[in-house]
């Protein structure tokens, strides 16, 4: 397993994260899966049996039921691992039981604490943007928490690169402790990330951690063109993230990615997850799955090495349209543009 340190921070995190997401099966979660505290302590072993030391939650999932099942199975190891959890979304009926406010933040990181059986969270995610409470408010609550020993480090998830940027200068204004990460959604099959979150984060030195990382297993290599749901999937269900924009150019990357797969003798889920692993700015990716041998499989695909040209295969089907200004900084700026641009610009100035 290879440890990578998560933004401009001394914190070493495996390149490989458990995701949690699984744990419970209560109320909308149970579509996702529903392993119990036999079963996680399974993955969980699993998981740190091949060197994984990062372990990811949010107080959402299953109502809390993931972060008290995690807590009882992490709790005789809980100085060895690194754990993660998420603020933001509703957790009650009340006005006040969701978004990024002091009042909400403090209430939930202390349910959380309480759940997990810990004294502290080593990173909290705040899980969506609050557009309502004043990004300062929030910020001065998350730099308080870290001086009160409750957090070592806070980052955020699925915000905007504006939102982030906004952030981080709140921080420089006021002298608050910065977020040292972002969590986002970034695949083969999915690369909207490429436009403006790598970049910034590539610019600004924070990590990226990627939630998702088989698109809800449709990079698994159980989706072919045709069997478009199997039964029992999460799509089979009626789940839709990541959407489905161009059904043909996501068949076209899973024919890639299962050519691939085939030359090492290994899945595609590997591949993807190799793959991944490979993109400037990626820290780690949030793995999890219903099953163990699942779980077993996507563990693997931390020591998977892929060629430049299955690299390059991969990258090329699944390449994101430039749109402007970038497809103008392409035809008058190339001699110009640095490391964060080429995130994006570097796939089409390299042909």
């Amino acid at each position: 397993m290879e440890y990578r340190y998560l933004g401009q921070s001394g914190l070493r995190v495996s390149s490989l994260t458990l995701g949690t997401m699984t744990f419970g099966g209560v109320g909308k979660m149970a579509s996702v899966g529903d392993t119990d505290v036999a079963g996680a302590k399974r993955q969980v072993d699993l998981a740190t049996e091949q060197g994984v030391n990062f372990f990811d939650t949010a107080n959402m999932y299953s109502e809390g039921r993931s972060e008290e099942i995690l807590g009882e199975v992490l709790a005789d190891r809980r100085d060895s691992v690194l754990v993660a959890s998420k603020v933001r979304f509703p957790m009650g009926e009340g006005p006040n039981d969701e978004g990024l406010s002091r009042h909400h933040i403090l209430r939930q990181c202390e349910a959380s604490l309480r759940r997990l059986r810990t004294d502290w969270l080593d990173l909290y995610l705040l899980h969506e943007w609050d557009g309502r409470t004043p990004l300062e408010e929030t910020l001065a609550t998350m730099d308080q928490l870290v001086r009160d020993g409750k957090i070592r480090y806070y980052g955020v998830s699925n915000w905007s690169a504006w939102h982030v940027m906004k952030a981080l200068k709140i921080c420089e204004r006021h002298n608050f402790i910065k977020p040292i990460c972002q969590q986002i959604h970034y695949t083969a099959q999915t690369r909207d990330a490429e436009y403006e979150l790598m970049p910034a984060a590539v610019d600004q030195g924070l990590g990226t951690m990627v939630w998702s990382p088989l698109a809800g297993g449709l990079l698994s290599g159980k989706y072919r063109r045709d069997q478009r749901s199997p039964d029992g999937t999460r799509f089979s269900q009626g789940w839709t993230e990541p959407p489905i924009h161009d059904e043909d150019k996501l068949f076209d990357l899973i024919d890639v990615l299962i050519d691939v797969a085939d030359g090492h003798g290994v899945s595609a889920a590997q591949v993807a997850l190799a793959w991944l692993l490979t993109r400037s700015g990626v820290t780690t990716a949030v793995v999890g799955a219903r099953k163990d041998h699942q779980l077993k499989d996507n563990l693997a695909g931390a020591r998977l090495r892929l060629t430049a040209d299955e690299i390059a295969a991969i990258e090329r089907v699944g390449r994101p349209t430039l749109l402007y200004p970038y497809w103008h900084q392409h035809n008058t700026a190339a001699s110009r543009l640095g490391s964060a641009d080429r995130v994006l610009h570097g796939q089409y100035l390299d042909e």
